[in-house]
Order: structure tokens, then sequence, then C-alpha cells
């Protein structure tokens, strides 16, 4: 485990050395991801120590598993405390510390991030879901677990949000974090079944390296340079945090309105998404760097909302016998699968896509 006092350290070496705040946060998002990996690596290792001689570890248990319940308490709170821990040293000591405050952040990002919040709040009650039952709990107690610990995930994020200068506790994040919930939550009470299921895709798309002037006349920028400073350059890294290319879907699955005996397959669902283009700042595309400003114009770079009409498959709903298969493509259903698409973009008008991902 990487220690608090080295990461203080790490810090105060960066701002010594006026190492650039693009190393800066490369740095601080390797050492943020390598801590939740740790913690999950830990996590697997139990599993499958504790676990394999049973010959089910992905199968769910027929009554309440003391040591699945333990595994999965330890691992969560690990998690939680390792990733709250980690935010706070790693990234919200470097901005000034207030007292709590309210931030309007709507509009910011074309509201990708909200869209990007409901996702993930969704994401993390369906896991945490599905882990209560692998430990053989009955399903009320189950639901209450996973709504609980997504909002207590994505809550803590706000509080510490709440209590920095430079952002505030986002009322509309909130929002959009029970959204997420309510929309797992409600189906399995509702249904049973999870016949609208949120998915996110993302289309790296490559930037333009023109050379872009300083207000001042004195230096020279470009989006390509921009977008790497905002977004990364890491796949995983762009994947997650690149707002022009990521797109937010609400995949419905028609055939589990139907009948049985319906001949519409079961598993092709109609998937609807949000995403945008032309962002290079939270409300607007112009930025400091070095005391210079850059301005991108709204003509050559407009800030557009799009919308999309697709064709998806919902993987959980492919018959497999092997538990661990089904597991699989239950974790891989997060995916929008690439498929013929129509957009419609702001200012542009529809366009059809022969495959979209």
């Amino acid at each position: 485990m990487i220690s608090l006092r080295w990461l203080k350290d790490k810090n105060m070496f960066l701002r010594k050395n006026n190492i650039s705040d693009k190393l800066q946060n490369r740095l601080q998002t390797s050492i943020q991801f390598s801590l939740n990996i740790a913690i999950l690596v830990i996590g697997l290792i139990s599993f499958t120590s504790g676990l394999k001689a049973q010959g089910k570890l992905f199968e769910l248990s027929d009554t309440l598993s003391k040591p699945r319940l333990w595994i999965a308490s330890a691992t969560a709170s690990s998690t939680f405390i390792a990733t709250t821990i980690g935010l706070n040293e790693i990234w919200y000591k470097e901005f000034d510390r207030s007292k709590f405050h309210l931030f309007n952040d709507w509009n910011e990002w074309n509201n990708m991030d909200k869209f990007g919040h409901a996702f993930t709040a969704y994401f993390q009650n369906s896991f945490s879901y599905d882990v209560a039952r692998w430990t053989g709990l009955k399903k009320k107690p189950s639901l209450i677990i996973g709504a609980s610990l997504a909002t207590i995930f994505q809550g803590t994020i706000e509080i510490l949000d709440a209590h920095s200068e430079k952002w505030g506790f986002s009322v509309y994040d909130i929002a959009f974090n029970t959204a997420g919930v309510v929309l797992f939550s409600g189906q399995e009470i509702l249904w049973d079944d999870q016949r609208f299921v949120l998915k996110v895709s993302n289309r790296f798309p490559k930037y333009n390296e023109t050379p872009i002037v300083s207000n001042s006349g004195n230096e020279v920028s470009s989006v390509a340079e921009r977008a790497e400073d905002l977004f990364g350059s890491a796949a995983s890294t762009r994947f997650i945090k690149d707002y022009n290319g990521q797109t937010i879907w609400l995949s419905m699955n028609p055939g589990s309105f139907m009948s049985e005996e319906n001949n519409f397959p079961k598993w092709l669902n109609i998937a609807i998404g949000y995403g945008a283009e032309n962002l290079y700042g939270g409300f607007g595309n112009s930025w400091n760097f070095e005391d210079e400003v850059y301005v991108l114009s709204q003509a050559d770079y407009p800030r557009a909302r799009q919308m999309f009409i697709s064709l998806d498959v919902d993987l959980k709903r492919i018959k497999v016998r092997k538990p661990f298969l089904r597991f699989l493509l239950k974790g891989l259903n997060v995916f929008k699968i690439p498929s013929p698409t129509l957009s419609f973009t702001q200012n542009k008008g529809i366009k059809f896509h022969p495959l979209y991902w």
C-alpha cells in the first residue's frame, strides 16, 4: 500500500520543482488508479483463495454464506476507505478548503458529467446488489444494501466537493445520482428485471493539431494539446474523461415487454444516447496556460449537444451454461455494442453512421 506520507512528499516535491500541472494530473490519476486496483486485487485474491475449493465462485449461494459476506464487506469497506482517503490526499488537498457551500454546475460540460453521475450510480447499485445476492442475502436486504452503497459512494464525493473552494455541493449531481439508483432499484421492485440499462461508449475523437495563437500573440497551442491536458492521452483515462467522444446510453429491451411466445430476439435492444462535442472547458472554450489566454471561436468550434438512436445487444440475456460466462457477459454489459446509428447534432441536423460506438 502506498503510504499517505509518501503522497504528501510527492505533492511537495512536484510543487517545489515546478513540475507542470499536466504531469501532476497524470501522476495523481495513476496513483489513484493504483490504489483502487490494489484493493480490488486483494479482494480478488481473497475471493479465489477462500472459495475456489467450493467450485462455485461465480454462482449465487442458496443460503447466507458467512465467508462470502465477510469477504464482500471487507472488500467494500477497504475500497471505500482507500478511495476516500486517496481522493482527499491526492486531489482535494491541492485546493483551498472552505465551509459547506452550494455550487451551480448546471450546463457545465453540456451536462455530460450529470449523465455520467447517473451511469456511475446505476452501475454501483447494480454491482453492490449482485455482490449482496452472491453472499446469499435475500432480495430485499440486497436492494437496500445496493442503493445505500451507491448513495454513500457518490455522496461522499459531493461532501468533499462541498468543502472545496474550487467546487461545491451540487444539487444536480445528487439528483442524477439518485436517478441512477432509482432506475436500478425501481426496476427490480417492479419487474424483478432490468428492462432499461444504462451503458457507456467512447469513440475516441481525433483532435486538430493546427496551431492556436494566444490572445497576446506570444505563444501557440492547439486543440489536441488542450484535449490531452484535459482528458489525458491513455485510452483508459480518455474513455472515462473525454466528453467529446463519450456517449451515455439508455438501452431498452423490447422483448421483455412481450410474451414468451413472441419470436422477437430477447437479446436485441434499442438504445437512446446523449453526447456532446467541441467541449474544451466546463462552461466555455477558453483557458489560461502559463499566463497566456487561449480562446476558441464558437463559429469554428461550436459547443453542441447530441442525441443518438441505435441498436444494441443485452449481453446478459444471451443464454450460456457456464456461471463464469454469465458473470463475464453481465460485466461487459456496461458497454454499448457498436451498431448502425442515427445522430442528431445541434446546428448540424441528422446523420447516419453505419457503425457507431
